[in-house]
């Protein structure tokens, strides 16, 4: 887990999103552009079959032509087919000779770009490397991931500063076509985590499907990063205090809070209902934590035009209802609902 980056596979496994032709679409469209190349130099030496010779014989036929325009394109050229008067060498020489350049161009397209892709690849990659700055990691590219990513989408979060990061290729592929930078790998490996610019992100959540994985990728980060905000996933609501030890900030009991939802729904499926609105970003109600504002100091909890449900002030976090809050302070930190107009723009407190 601590072993140094090798500097020859440093950014082997970053896959930055792209769009990208298959590869049957590829070889098709240079098959298409070399025949009509082909095409059109038989229709140019066709036009002026009178002024080539085959042999003795002056003149040749539609056949000798597509003779001609073939091996003149493939530089083959065994000169049994010549050029007889000025104006037909001219032709060889202005349209013919550029014609074979072409030709050649794209039947080595092919492996001239096999040849490349791995160098412009790895430009790209050190590009990325380069401007990336307070992005957010998500290891671990499961539903728990894909819903994450949808609700830093729903809060404002550009496809840019988001990686993920997952040992199996088919979910970076899927993340590459949505936009989303990703790295193959074991997110518990220092050098895996590396690739992702660890210690330039802004936020890391982790959304592995174990919780032991879960526990390893957190001290991995926290290693990596000491103060960086992690937020992680656990089953198991008995893990939870192993992996705030660990040095996760925040952990979400998943098992626990479907259950505690469950049981809610049999009584009171109104409050589920509710819940479910509040935990979806971009509709309806959501959750939103902000800074009080200048107009809002010395104000009480319940005499804002937001919803407040907590106060966050030195550190410690106290409900709406809790008198310590009195009135807001300039450095408080609050937890408010606000609702989306039907137009979907969030309503301004």
């Amino acid at each position: 887990m601590n072993g140094d980056m090798d500097p020859a596979t440093e950014h082997s496994g970053v896959r930055i999103a792209h769009e990208e032709l298959s590869p049957f679409r590829q070889v098709s469209r240079r098959v298409v552009i070399a025949a009509a190349v082909l095409l059109a130099t038989v229709f140019i030496v066709w036009l002026d079959r009178d002024a080539y010779r085959d042999g003795d014989e002056v003149g040749i036929t539609l056949l000798d032509a597509f003779y001609y325009a073939t091996v003149s394109l493939s530089t083959t050229g065994y000169g049994d087919i010549t050029p007889l008067t000025p104006g037909a060498r001219l032709v060889n020489i202005l349209v013919i000779t550029p014609l074979r350049i072409l030709f050649l161009i794209v039947l080595i397209g092919t492996t001239l770009e096999a040849l490349t892709t791995r160098t412009r690849e790895e430009f790209r990659i050190r590009r990325w490397r380069s401007h990336v700055r307070q992005h957010v990691i998500v290891c671990g590219y499961g539903t728990k991931g894909r819903s994450a990513i949808r609700s830093l989408q729903a809060v404002g979060t550009p496809l840019d500063q988001i990686v993920v990061v997952d040992p199996e290729p088919r979910a970076i592929d899927e993340a590459n076509s949505l936009g989303l930078t990703g790295i193959v790998g074991d997110a518990s490996r220092t050098e895996v985590l590396r690739r992702a610019s660890i210690e330039r992100a802004r936020a890391v959540i982790v959304a592995a499907n174990r919780d032991d994985a879960s526990v390893l990728i957190t001290l991995t980060v926290r290693q990596l990063n000491a103060s960086v905000p992690i937020t992680t996933s656990v089953r198991e609501e008995e893990n939870a205090q192993l992996l705030r030890q660990s040095g996760a900030d925040t952990v979400i009991t998943t098992s626990a809070t479907a259950g505690r939802l469950l049981g809610l729904s049999t009584d009171a499926p109104r409050v589920v209902a509710t819940v479910e609105d509040l935990v979806t970003g971009g509709q309806g109600l959501d959750l939103h934590q902000r800074r009080v504002t200048a107009g809002e100091v010395g104000l009480g909890p319940r005499q804002l035009r937001d919803v407040v449900l907590s106060v966050t002030r030195g550190g410690r976090t106290l409900r709406f209802d809790d008198p310590l809050i009195g009135t807001l302070e300039t450095e408080d930190v609050l937890v408010v609902v606000r609702s989306h107009p039907p137009g979907g723009q969030l309503a301004a407190s």
